[in-house]
């Protein structure tokens, strides 16, 4: 059986990505404290203790708004939550449990999938703090204390998440080579519908709004020909007409995306 995949979820701006990061090791998720910096699922490899698994980031989940692009986050989510093995849901214990924790937690319950509870923030070392134990309260069993900043107590969230994985899975690492294929382009040329429609599915984000993509997404494909990473990256435009922060990484990571491709 192919490795565990676990997804990280949760409300906007607790963390996720930070977290994501600090799991795999390397910066791969764009981290920023807006909200919503992170809209497709975004994969990395990690290991814990001889275990190799897929760590899955998703965009925030806001469960009641009909904003166009939040509502393809959500949907994006919930392709996380249905194809995982485990489910760490992340929450901030500087804002406390709020209602888009308890709704979370509730869609977390119907996919009956193993979730561990993570309360992130938590950045000074000892006891944590008595706002800690109310997020007892959401229902998910024994919360865990971890600063994704710091590493505080992602040792204690990874032992928790490969309990529950399968007895046995194929824990190597693929060894045949796959083709790894960056589509550049201007913003909202088509890109991320050009991966959905090569991969007969919605990896992607897609929208009419020039910049929806930000991070860079892998999207694996195995035919008659061979095996093949699309790696979707954001719109690429002039220098001088580059003034947010958020976009000035996501240009970092199409470049980057550029240094991964195979050359033919």
């Amino acid at each position: 059986m192919a490795k565990p995949v676990v997804a990280i979820v949760g409300r906007p701006n607790v963390g996720k990505s930070t977290l994501f990061n600090k799991l795999i090791g390397e910066r791969l998720s764009i981290v920023d404290d807006t909200p919503g910096v992170t809209r497709d699922r975004i994969y990395g490899d990690c290991e814990w203790l001889g275990n190799n698994f897929l760590l899955v980031d998703t965009g925030g989940i806001e469960p009641y708004s009909d904003d166009i692009i939040i509502s393809q986050m959500r949907s994006q989510a919930q392709m996380a939550i249905d194809t995982a093995n485990v489910i760490i849901f992340v929450t901030d214990i500087k804002s406390g449990v709020v209602a888009s924790d308890e709704e979370v937690a509730s869609m977390l319950l119907k996919s009956n999938k193993p979730i561990v509870l993570c309360v992130n923030k938590c950045d000074k070392i000892g006891a944590p703090e008595p706002e800690f134990y109310e997020f007892y309260n959401l229902g998910l069993g024994d919360p865990i204390a971890v600063s994704s900043v710091h590493g505080h107590g992602t040792g204690d969230l990874l032992d928790e998440v490969i309990k529950y994985f399968p007895e046995s899975y194929d824990n190597e690492e693929e060894n045949d080579e796959i083709i790894n294929v960056a589509i550049i382009g201007k913003p909202n040329v088509g890109k991320s519908s050009l991966v959905n429609k090569i991969s007969g599915t919605n990896r992607a984000i897609v929208s009419d709004i020039a910049g929806t993509t930000r991070d860079t997404t892998d999207t694996y494909i195995e035919n008659n020909f061979g095996k093949f990473n699309f790696i979707d990256t954001a719109g690429l435009r002039r220098k001088s007409r580059v003034n947010d922060d958020i976009e000035k990484y996501s240009i970092i990571r199409a470049r980057m995306a550029v240094e991964r491709a195979n050359e033919l």
